[in-house]
Formats: structure tokens, sequence, C-alpha cells
């Protein structure tokens, strides 16, 4: 896996100066210090092209056994020509299944799950998963509510059907469910890019359910594979508030330093969160370790995936 992340900083100090909101009170209520932003150039797509070349710093033979790629945002450059195929026609690969989804924030673990079904009906075996947002694209920086949130950021993963490495990090299991029948799911969080940018008028029903249902699904997904809640290395979360992040940790009796953040420098990069997350800490995880990543999206959705690293548990 690797990630892009845009050069620009924008810190509390510019929305203080823009709309009167204080640095302590950005951070009271959300853990953000700064966020990148995307440069006038970039869109969704180069984001994700510059996540898979950082990708093929590690993998320089990617184009060569790529057959699947699925694409996941909610801030697309284009609805048409998608991030999934900017990156086909980047690597110049053809005749391979290409899909782009949105699940809001959740979309990356439900472009693993898609990855799965192929991996399954053997439609595949070595896929590429993308994943970027161009959040402050859409946002009105102007919005008192949610304004300040956004940060921008891509990444890339490699996934294969059989281990190609000692060192590997094993997929043990998925689990994703829609939950647009509870709460204020149909207008709790709004983007209509012909309309009007990113509104966030039930703020606090998005706050509520986020942190039942990532507990939960993380429970769900560690009691089904027989270990503990103590037993996880590290649990990566989606970064939309880092006082969900806390609050889930609590939850489960997980220690406040096993639960990873980076909403702190990075701002809510959306559905590549956690996934940039992972991949900023993936040389942290030793042998054996379990890594659950739990996710939250508007509208509602959420999901979680079980990770190991394998390697020798000898030593």
């Amino acid at each position: 896996m690797a990630h892009y992340l845009p050069e620009k900083r924008v810190s509390n100090e510019y929305f203080n100066q823009l709309n009167g909101l204080s640095n302590e009170w950005i951070i009271e209520r959300t853990g953000i210090e700064e966020r990148r932003k995307a440069a006038e150039h970039e869109n969704t797509n180069t984001l994700t092209l510059d996540a898979i070349k950082a990708l093929q710093n590690k993998l320089p033979d990617l184009e060569k056994t790529v057959d699947l790629i699925i694409g996941a945002t909610y801030t697309p450059f284009d609805t048409i020509y998608t991030l999934a195929h900017a990156a086909q026609r980047y690597l110049n690969i053809g005749d391979i299944p290409v899909v782009s989804i949105s699940t809001a924030c959740s979309s990356l673990i439900n472009a693993f799950e898609i990855v799965e079904g192929y991996f399954a009906t053997n439609k595949a075996s070595k896929a590429l998963v993308v994943a970027a947002e161009h959040n402050t694209r859409y946002s009105d920086e102007n919005d008192k509510v949610a304004g300040h949130l956004w940060g921008d950021g891509a990444v890339a993963f490699y996934v294969s059907k059989e281990q190609l490495a000692t060192t590997d990090l094993k997929v043990l299991e998925i689990k994703t469910k829609g939950a647009a029948n509870v709460g204020k799911a149909d207008e709790s969080v709004i983007l209509q890019p012909v309309d009007a940018g990113f509104k966030m008028p039930f703020g606090r029903d998005v706050f509520q359910q986020a942190c039942i249902h990532m507990a939960e699904i993380t429970e769900y997904i560690v009691k089904n594979n027989n270990i503990g809640v103590q037993d996880i290395r590290f649990l990566v979360p989606h970064q939309a508030n880092n006082r969900i992040t806390k609050n889930v940790a609590k939850q489960l009796g997980l220690h406040k330093k096993n639960a990873l953040s980076n909403i702190e420098y990075l701002g809510n990069t959306g559905c590549a969160g956690c996934g940039i997350l992972l991949s900023e800490h993936e040389a942290k995880i030793n042998a054996g370790e379990y890594v659950v990543m739990t996710v939250f999206g508007g509208g509602y959705s959420c999901g979680a995936m079980l990770l190991q690293k394998q390697g020798d548990l000898t030593n």
C-alpha cells in the first residue's frame, strides 16, 4: 500500500481569519489542527495517480499483474471518467473489470468487499484498490458548521488472492452494512454538487450513529474471529472526528494508544482516511498482530475489516 497527500497545509488560523473560528474551538470539537488541500492543478483523479505512483515505487511491475481495479470516492472529478478509469488508463491495462463506487466514508471497505467477491468467483486474482477524496473542491470554507473539517488525499492498495510475501497483511474478514434506516440518515450529510457543496445540518446525529455502529461492527468482527479486543494492535478508524475515535475506543475497552489517528494534521479525508492511516503505520505492525479498520459513512453505512500481519512467529 501507499498514499499521497497534497503539499499545501491549511492551519486553523486560516479559518480564524476567514470566519472567526478559533484554533481552540476547532481542536476541542474535532481534534483538527491543520489539513491538506489539493493545488489548483490537482483533482480526485490526479491524487489517485500520485498514490499509484507511490505504490509503484514498491511494486515497479504493478501493471503486469493487475486484473481488477476498484475505485472509491464520493468527491469525483468526473462521474463518468472515474478515478478507477483514470487508474486503468495510466497503467494501460486492457480487458479487465474496472468499477468505481461510493458509499460515502465507508467506500474503501466496500471496495475491498467487491474485490473479495471477484476473487471468490475466480474472475480476478490481483486487484488494485484506490480511494481518493478532493473534499476541498466541494466544501464551503465559509460554513462555520463544516467548512473547516475537510482535507484531501489518496491511497492505493495491491490486493492478491494468494499470499505474495511473508510480511503480507492478510484480510481475515470483511463485514459491511447499510444503516439508512436509522436516525437522520437521509439529511444529516448532504453533497449536491449542482446545487451546493457539503452541508451537515445534523452533525450530532452523525456523531452518535458513528460511535454506535463503528463500535458494534468492530466488536462483531473481533468476536467472530475468536479473538479479543485486547488482541488488536491497532484500531484504524475513519477520521471524521477525534472524539468519535476516543468514544469508540472507550466503548471497546481499547487503550487510546492503540486507536490510531491522523485527523490532527490531515482533517477529514473521507473514505481515503483510514487507508492513509494504515499506510502511515504499516511498518509498526509486527508478525501475528491484528488490525481492525472500522468506518462509518453518511447516508448511512458502516464496515470493518480484520487483518493480520503474516510472518515468522518463532522469532
